[in-house]
């Protein structure tokens, strides 16, 4: 149960402390006078979202602190909290007694915030999952949301069990299998629809650039060949004038091989006399011979019996090095970039071939894939529906009893389930169908105009999925739209929940305050600048004026202090 909730600087509240009880506990005030600010600070505590501006001005900081009384067997799986450990014996008491957890929130007036559990920082979504196991909310316009089928949905599914939230996750994941498989099936057979035509068209491809036998560094010996051949009577005209300059082919000049063999002739008539000598004699001797066959390489390359489109030591002419460098610049206009780039298109488009090549295979594969798939989700979504149905039953039968007590004894309520093709939550279409009066034709609870009677379809919905709970039930304004007779008839509905589970109403209704185990009041003082609300605990003396007021008398009226005090006397 929520034993305490703290607020600091929260709208127009500077700093507030309720002592909560078990049983019922109200809180009143008139319009305007704040009672939706403490509705909010128990969203806060719930990872709501903090709306803008309700840090009260002049504050740098709002502050929400809820204090809980739970069993930690209750939280099992969900939080961990700590046990005595001085012992088995002193452990086993400590998981049967109550420990406290304490849910805190900071919102800073730049509208950052930060989440607190037991005095360590958590995650807002921490927080939201938590909040969720300690109290179950239900705000002014709650009735409207139980009129949505994701909503009924909801409640039908609570009411199945802890089992049910296993069979939904199974089968969210299933279907989205489902949708992932079915997803890639219809891209199989778009691309075996055009496969071959794209086939043609890498086949085309890849030959193009396997018969060009590209490949980076034979591109460049390429270029570099083709420089050579477009230079060619450049390299025959020096090759000659090197070769002239060697071994001389004119009368009057003297070659530089004839110069060194007269340079060795001469220290021939000196040999051994000295050693220094007779080694530069040895290097005379062999410059000759280098020379003689130097000048016999180069006029071979001069003389190359070619017709001058081939250099010697070249596999290709000029003409055929342009036509294969014409095609490689073709393939480098069309795939872009340069050679690396014709290369990465080569290898992504072999891969593609393979891809295509294998696309009936993989369409075989994932047919049969997809087929078990959906049985699966058939099966899964079967489950889900049987628990559904035993559930409606129980609830059905259940919101009528809870009608009869609030004051709508010929109202007649039925879960109508209905089937559809398999999604993320199963198979059913869920509908809670009404008929408040007798000769009233049955229709979708979403169709019902009155929202006195829309209230306590809502009271009588959750009384019955929330009875196997032990969360706190709060309600703000639960009694909008009703009075008199049905307004105590539904204070007694709150009442007797009140009897096993803790309850905390805001009211501006005094049958259902009247009947409060704990009674808290909130005041505005508009004299104040900036405007503030002050929550006070009522002692059982102040109850009375307090439902005066809420009757809409004067303290001072008799017949209303009277009618206020039959009405506490009767709680």
């Amino acid at each position: 149960m929520l034993a305490e909730l703290s607020v600091e600087n929260l709208l127009l509240i500077e700093r507030a402390r309720l002592r909560l009880s078990d049983g019922l506990n109200v809180l009143t005030g008139e319009t305007g006078a704040g009672k939706t600010v403490l509705a909010h600070a128990l969203d806060l505590l719930l990872g709501g979202r903090a709306r803008p501006g309700i840090v009260r001005p002049g504050a740098s900081e709002t502050y929400v602190e809820g204090v809980f009384e739970v069993d930690p067997l209750s939280l099992e799986g969900i939080w961990a909290l700590p046990v005595a450990t001085a012992g088995k014996d002193a452990g086993d008491h400590a998981r049967e007694s109550p420990v406290d957890v304490v849910l805190a929130r900071r919102v800073g007036s730049d509208g950052r915030t930060r989440a607190y559990v037991n005095g360590r920082s958590a995650t807002v979504s921490q927080m939201r999952d938590l909040g969720a196991h300690l109290i179950c909310f239900y705000g002014q316009h709650e009735h409207r949301k139980l009129t949505l089928a994701t909503a009924q949905l909801e409640i039908l599914d609570a009411l199945c069990g802890p089992e049910q939230a296993a069979r939904r996750r199974a089968l969210g994941q299933t279907y989205a299998e489902v949708r992932t498989l079915e997803g890639r099936l219809a891209e199989l057979r778009e691309l075996s629809d055009a496969r071959e035509r794209e086939l043609d068209l890498l086949e085309h491809e890849l030959s193009e650039i396997d018969a060009a036998r590209v490949d980076e560094h034979g591109h460049e010996q390429l270029l570099a060949a083709r420089e050579r051949l477009r230079r060619s009577d450049a390299l025959r005209a020096a090759a000659g004038a090197g070769c002239e300059a060697l071994a001389g082919d004119t009368p009057e000049a003297v070659s530089a091989t004839e110069a060194c063999a007269r340079a060795a002739a001469g220290m021939d008539g000196v040999a051994g006399l000295d050693r220094r000598l007779d080694m530069l004699a040895e290097r005379l001797h062999a410059l000759v011979v280098e020379a003689e066959d130097l000048a016999g390489e180069l006029r071979a390359y001069a003389d190359c019996s070619d017709t001058g489109e081939r250099l010697a030591g070249e596999d290709l002419s000029l003409e055929q090095l342009e036509e294969r460098l014409a095609v490689i610049e073709r393939l480098v206009r069309k795939h872009g970039g340069d050679v690396g780039h014709i290369l990465q298109y080569a290898a992504g488009a072999r891969a593609r071939r393979e891809q295509l090549l294998g696309a009936d295979a993989a369409l075989e594969s994932i047919g049969h894939e997809l087929g078990r798939a959906r049985a699966r989700l058939a099966e899964q979504a079967d489950e889900l529906s049987e628990a559904r149905r035993a559930a409606a039953a129980r609830l059905a039968e259940g919101v009528r009893e809870q009608l009869a007590a609030l004051a709508m004894d010929d109202a007649s309520f039925e879960v109508v389930l209905s089937r559809h093709d398999p999604g993320p939550r199963g198979a059913d279409a869920v509908d809670f169908v009404i008929a408040p009066n007798p000769g009233v034709p049955a229709a979708p609870l979403r169709e019902i105009a009155s929202g006195g009677e829309l209230s306590r379809v809502m009271l009588a919905i959750l009384s019955v999925a929330n009875a196997s709970s032990r969360a706190t039930l709060v309600f703000d304004e639960v009694d909008a739209g009703i009075g008199g007779r049905t307004a105590r008839a539904v204070g007694a509905r709150l009442c007797e929940l009140g009897r096993s589970r803790q309850l905390l109403c805001i009211t501006h209704l005094a049958q259902i305050a009247s009947l409060a185990d704990r009674h808290f009041s909130i005041v505005k003082d508009t004299s104040a600048s900036p405007a503030s609300a002050t929550v006070i605990e009522l002692a059982e003396g102040e109850v009375e004026p307090e439902l005066v007021r809420m009757l809409g008398a004067d303290v001072d009226d008799a017949g209303a202090r009277r009618h206020a005090r039959e009405l506490r006397k009767a709680a």
